[in-house]
């Protein structure tokens, strides 16, 4: 069932597993605040039975990033370019920037388990994009850089929190510092990435990953992604208490204590 078909993102359910495609190989899936906006969309969209969303992408490239077309005086037609938007307001260019993060925030809501399959270049908001996913199963040709400050940015696009997370402070400034490429292999063995296939492999290994994540009961699911999320926050005693409170609302489920 297709929910959503618009500026280059498609959302399908088929039961309890979404897809999000980004459909526009033709430009190698470049990102736009249209896009943005019909990625909040689909987010919004997903139904309260779905358990597990894909994030996909048609063509060689998974997305190359921002479309430069927003550094143009011109920008896209009825947006405001980006060199527009720096000359706005304080409170104008922060709203602008928060309401692009929308896209990128959803996905690790923790109802559902999110699953990125990259192929190609995932560059920039591309990047991100695979940042803001729980998990990331990718081909062997796909390469990962943060080219922001190239550009004389910086990743704004909730991409930074998750990086360090997953491959350290020092590494993370590194990659974001340089703009280098991060093949695949490297991408698994830094904890970038959950899974590395042959490119002909990716979507029946993303099928497989989901069917296991499907396995365990949802309400499990959810508070384990739920404690495991708030583990880097809260103290090691904190987070005992934490795991307590979990287990004990599960055994009560289990029990058949609760409404």
């Amino acid at each position: 069932m297709t929910l959503l078909d618009k500026d280059g993102v498609q959302l399908t359910v088929d039961d309890t597993v979404a897809t999000v495609t980004l459909t526009n190989p033709a430009k190698r899936n470049a990102q736009s605040p249209a896009l943005w906006r019909a990625l909040a969309e689909a987010g919004k969209l997903v139904p309260g039975t779905v358990r597990i969303v894909v994030l996909r992408a048609e063509g060689k490239s998974f997305s190359a990033g921002l479309d430069r077309q927003a550094f143009t005086p011109e920008g896209f037609d009825g947006e405001p370019s980006f060199l527009e938007l720096g000359r706005g307001s304080d409170s104008e260019l922060d709203a602008a920037i928060a309401e692009y993060q929308e896209a990128f925030t959803w996905w690790r809501r923790n109802d559902i388990v999110s699953i990125a399959a990259v192929q190609g270049h995932a560059i920039g908001a591309g990047f991100q994009l695979a940042l803001a996913c729980d998990l990331r199963v990718c081909a062997e040709d796909a390469q990962f850089a943060m080219r922001e400050t190239s550009l004389g940015l910086v990743p704004d696009l909730t991409g930074t929190h998750p990086l360090v997370g997953l491959v350290g402070y020092a590494r993370a400034l590194e990659i974001c510092a340089t703009g280098r490429f991060v093949h695949a292999e490297e991408a698994v063995r830094t904890g970038l990435a959950n899974l590395v296939v042959p490119a002909a492999e990716l979507d029946g290994a993303v099928q497989d990953l989901a069917a296991a994540l499907l396995a365990a009961p949802r309400d499990a699911v959810i508070e384990t992604k739920a404690l495991l999320r708030g583990a880097v926050e809260r103290t090691y005693e904190d987070q005992r208490v934490a795991e307590r409170a979990a287990q004990a609302r599960r055994l009560r489920d289990l029990a058949g204590l609760t409404d």
